[in-house]
C-alpha cells in the first residue's frame, strides 16, 4: 500500500511540471531536478582533454556536520525510468546520462528534505587496486583536476596543485607511506573532511604535498582509500 501512495505522489509531481520546465526544489520537497542535475554533470564526459586518472560522481551531502548520510536514499524516477542510485560514504553516486530521463523531466528523489543537503558534481582520482601509486602519477592526476575545474569555472585560473588526500573511514587504521631510494615516511594522519568544503569531517585523511617530495617516489596505501581528492589552493 504503501509503495502504491508513493508512486502515485511521484506521478502527481510529475503531472505537475510542464515538459521542458525545469522544476526547482522546494524547501520541504524530497527531489531536485534530474535535468539540472544532468547539465552539470555532462561536461565532464564531454570533456576531450586527458581525464584517464579522474572520475566525477554526483554527490549529496549534509549542511550540517551533525546530519548522517545513513539510511539516506537517491532514487531517479521519472514516467519511464525508475533507479536506485547508491550513495557510498562521502554521499557520492555513480550518475547515469540518460536521454529518456532528460526528455521526460525525470526526478532525483531523496528520502529527507532536500534542504537539508547540497548536491553537486565531485571530481575524484581513480584508486589502484593494488594501492601503489608513484609519485609523478599524482601530480598528473592533479594537473588534470586542475585543468578540468579550469575549463568549468574560471576561479581556478589563479589556483594551484598542492597535493593530494588520501581518505578513510575515522575507525580505520590505515597508513599512506612514502617510499624514496633514501626514506619511507608514514604521512602523519589528521581528522578532516574527504573533499574541500565538505560539513562533513570526520574522515581520517593524510594528506602527499608535493612540495615535500621529488617526484620520483612511490605513495603506498596499505588500506583502499574511500576518496582520493586533488589538494588544489
Amino acid at each position: 500500500m504503501k509503495a502504491a501512495r508513493r508512486a502515485i505522489l511521484v506521478s502527481l509531481l510529475c503531472a505537475a511540471v510542464p515538459a521542458g520546465a525545469q522544476p526547482q526544489a522546494t524547501q520541504d520537497s524530497g527531489w531536485v531536478s534530474y535535468r539540472d542535475a544532468y547539465r552539470a554533470m555532462v561536461p565532464f564526459a564531454k570533456y576531450g582533454k586527458a581525464k584517464n586518472f579522474l572520475q566525477n560522481h554526483y554527490q549529496v551531502t549534509p549542511k550540517d556536520a551533525s546530519q548522517s548520510l545513513d539510511g539516506l536514499r537517491l532514487t531517479l524516477t521519472g514516467r519511464t525510468t525508475q533507479l536506485n542510485l547508491p550513495l557510498d560514504v562521502t554521499g557520492r553516486a555513480t550518475f547515469p546520462l540518460l536521454k529518456a530521463a532528460y526528455d521526460e523531466n525525470a526526478l532525483l528523489v531523496l528520502n529527507r528534505k532536500v534542504s537539508q543537503f547540497t548536491f553537486q558534481p565531485r571530481l575524484s582520482i581513480v584508486a589502484r587496486v593494488d594501492g601503489i601509486y608513484e609519485g609523478q602519477d599524482l601530480r598528473t592526476a592533479c594537473d588534470q583536476a586542475l585543468q578540468y575545474l579550469r575549463y568549468t569555472d574560471a576561479g581556478y585560473n589563479s589556483r594551484h596543485c598542492a597535493g593530494v588526500r588520501f581518505a578513510f573511514m575515522k575507525k580505520s587504521d590505515a597508513a599512506v607511506r612514502v617510499r624514496d631510494p633514501e626514506r619511507e615516511v608514514t604521512l602523519p594522519p589528521e581528522e578532516g573532511p574527504a573533499f574541500d568544503g565538505d560539513a562533513n569531517a570526520g574522515f581520517r585523511v593524510m594528506v602527499y604535498r608535493f612540495a615535500d617530495w621529488p617526484e620520483r617516489v612511490q605513495v603506498i596505501s596499505q588500506n583502499a582509500p574511500v576518496a582520493i581528492a586533488p589538494v588544489i589552493e
